[in-house]
């Protein structure tokens, strides 16, 4: 798990130092060869004219951060290669700003298309306990290893991170672009039709605040798309200060729709769980000061600290393939906390309440109290909207890393861009009354739950 390399170098040395390393799954002691896997050092001679002895030391250590459980960076994103650091030192004094860089080579066989190679060093002052840091380094992928060149001696690694390859980036974004279009459209049929039937048909009050609540949460999903395509269309194009008020802008929409979400599932808790009803005064305005409100104070913190500015997609060869207004990568741990932990949250939430909904549905079924449930279509049909209602489509974004990440990717574009039309057919389904009973409603379900309960 460890191994040291001891050289002892004169000043007066006329060129450049070479030295080879093999990973610590390796031999005992560092593979000085160069055969087989071996890595290799390149200490230019410029580092040894600076220094005042005659003969320093020159010490290359090779490190199995698993085995000594060093060098862990809080939310790290990229895989070590080998789980194997190098760290070198010459002499006592710490030697930056070398003109003419150390160049380490790690060897490695072909990378998934899926991985792109960056060179690190470790930056004690990074964060609490520190963290990788590639300032001052360049990464220059080969056929047989990745080579870095630093500007400074310290312990190196190479960090292997998951990105995408230019023409999945760039057709990613085509299907992104198409769907938030058909999204919008669809989020703008879905608002009329409840805006038409809360005028044409006259509902009970609990009806009319689904068919509310239901308007905001599309209402957010339009507003989100129509972020999306402002961002893509003008990021990279913008001033800096534009760029961090659409950053914030799309963060907003985003929270709105989880926020919206989980006020749907906060709903259906009421009426299917509390199934007494409680009756609030003025509710439907106290949802929207919540579901309009509370992403305003998220915002407002964030952008406090500065977590808004431009952040660059990047492909497998280091090139970029678009830019996005957003929390900029020296933050992502506002994006981990607010988006990935908040919507990690609400999942479950609403997923305990989907399992409720769908139990007492099918005991409904069972008991024949609701005779419009009878077809399978109808009941299948019912519950993706539901599912679709209570956001677990956004779900699909926690499986988008590793290596089925890009099939993961275009699910996860394709679904979401279908979300609209889901919750459209979903609602005409539900909520268009057929009869004057409207027995295929929630409201006709709601209804003989409460008289079952209260029977009982």
């Amino acid at each position: 798990g460890l191994k040291t390399l001891l050289l002892n170098v004169s000043r007066a040395v006329t060129r450049d130092v070479h030295i080879s390393f093999s990973p610590t799954a390796g031999s005992s002691r560092p593979n000085t060869t160069g055969k087989g896997k071996a890595g290799k050092i390149h200490l230019p001679r410029e580092i040894f004219r600076s220094l005042a002895s005659q003969t320093v030391p020159v010490v290359v250590t090779v490190l199995n951060i698993q085995q000594f459980g060093m060098f862990k960076e809080a939310n790290q994103t990229g895989q070590v290669l080998d789980n194997t650091v190098v760290g070198i030192t010459v002499g006592e004094s710490s030697i930056s700003g070398l003109q003419d860089p150390v160049q380490l080579m790690f060897t490695h066989g072909e990378l998934p298309q899926s991985v792109t190679p960056q060179c690190v060093f470790w930056d004690p002052s990074k964060g609490q306990a520190g963290g990788w840091s590639s300032s001052g380094c360049d990464t220059q992928p080969g056929e047989n290893g990745t080579v870095c060149s630093c500007d400074h001696l310290t312990f190196f690694t190479l960090l292997l991170n998951q990105a995408l390859d230019g023409s999945t980036a760039k057709a990613l974004m085509a299907v992104a672009t198409v769907g938030c279009g058909v999204a919008m459209a669809f989020s703008i049929f879905t608002m009329a039709f409840c805006i038409f039937i809360r005028c044409r048909f006259m509902f009970e009050e609990t009806v009319r605040i689904n068919l509310g609540l239901h308007m905001n949460l599309v209402g957010s999903l339009f507003l989100l798309n129509l972020a999306f395509l402002l961002n893509s269309g003008l990021s990279g194009r913008t001033h800096p200060s534009t760029c961090r008020v659409l950053g914030g802008l799309t963060h907003y929409c985003l929270l709105c729709c989880f926020t919206w979400t989980a006020l749907e599932g906060c709903q259906l808790y009421l009426l299917f769980v509390k199934v007494l009803g409680i009756y609030i005064p003025h509710y439907l305005g106290k949802l929207c000061l919540v579901g309009w409100g509370f992403p305003v104070l998220v915002v407002g913190v964030a952008g406090g600290i500065g977590s808004y500015g431009e952040y660059s997609i990047r492909t497998t060869d280091h090139g970029v393939i678009g830019h996005l207004c957003w929390i900029t990568s020296e933050h992502l741990l506002v994006h981990y906390i607010t988006n990935c932990g908040y919507f990690g949250l609400i999942f479950l939430f609403n997923m305990a309440i989907f399992g409720v909904v769908t139990h007492k549905s099918c005991s409904l079924q069972g008991t024949g109290a609701v005779q419009g449930y009878r077809k399978p279509w109808k009941v299948a049909l019912v519950a993706a909207g539901l599912f679709c209602l209570l956001g677990a489509t956004w779900a699909l974004a926690f499986l988008t890393y590793g290596i089925s990440s890009t099939a993961m990717l275009y699910i996860f574009t394709i679904l979401n861009s279908l979300q609209g039309i889901f919750i459209f057919i979903w609602l005409v389904i539900l909520y268009y009354p057929k009869t004057k009973e409207t027995t295929g409603s929630l409201s006709y379900i709601i209804r003989n739950d409460k008289n079952t309960t209260a029977s009982q």
